[in-house]
C-alpha cells in the first residue's frame, strides 16, 4: 500500500526524475486539506455501524428475497457474513480515503472479490447495491458541515464517492 506521497515519489524515482511542479502542488493541496480529510475519515469510522446497518436495512427492504428462505442473507450466519463483508468494504474505503489512494482498497479488499462471490453464489448486483447504499449514507454523514473544518469539501466528497463506486463496480 502506498499513500499519495509514496506513490508520487515512487513514480518519479522509477523515471529517474525530480517531482514536477504539478505533483508538488497536488501534494501541497493534500496537506492543506488534511484536516478535512481526517474529519471525513473520522466521521465514517465513528458512524460505521450505523452506515452498515442502515445500508443493509435499506437493501433488504428493496430486495426482501435476500432474507427469505433460500436467499443469500437468510439465516443468522449468512446475515452476519453479509454485514461483515459490508463493514470490511467500508473499512477499506476509509483507508483509501485516509491515504488519498485506492491501491489499499484494490489490493487488499477488491482483488478477486467478484470471483469469490461468484463461486459462493452471492449476487454481485445485490452487493453493489449495498455498497451504493453505504456510499449514500457515508457521503451524507461526511458532507454534514456541522462540527468540522470549514471550507469547500466537494473534491474530498467526490473522492470518497469514487472509492465506493470502485467497490460497487468491482463486485457487480
Amino acid at each position: 500500500m502506498l499513500d499519495a506521497f509514496a506513490k508520487v515519489v515512487s513514480q518519479a524515482d522509477a523515471k529517474g526524475e525530480f517531482l514536477s511542479s504539478a505533483q508538488l502542488d497536488a501534494l501541497q493541496n493534500m496537506v492543506k486539506e488534511g484536516s478535512k480529510r481526517l474529519d471525513t475519515v473520522n466521521r465514517i469510522t465513528s458512524n460505521a455501524s450505523t452506515i452498515v446497518a442502515n445500508a443493509a436495512r435499506a437493501l433488504f427492504e428493496e430486495q426482501p428475497q435476500l432474507i427469505q428462505p433460500g436467499g443469500n442473507a437468510y439465516t443468522n450466519r449468512r446475515m452476519a457474513a453479509c454485514l461483515r463483508d459490508m463493514e470490511i468494504i467500508l473499512r477499506y474505503v476509509s483507508y483509501a480515503m485516509l491515504a488519498g489512494d485506492s491501491s489499499v482498497l484494490d489490493d487488499r479488499c477488491l482483488n478477486g472479490l467478484r470471483e469469490t462471490y461468484q463461486a459462493l453464489g452471492v449476487p454481485g448486483g445485490s452487493v453493489a447495491a449495498g455498497v451504493q447504499k453505504m456510499k449514500d449514507a457515508a457521503v451524507g454523514i461526511a458532507n454534514d458541515p456541522s462540527g468540522i473544518t470549514k471550507g469547500d469539501c466537494s473534491a474530498l466528497i467526490s473522492e470518497l464517492a469514487s472509492y465506493f463506486d470502485r467497490a460497487a463496480s468491482a463486485v457487480a
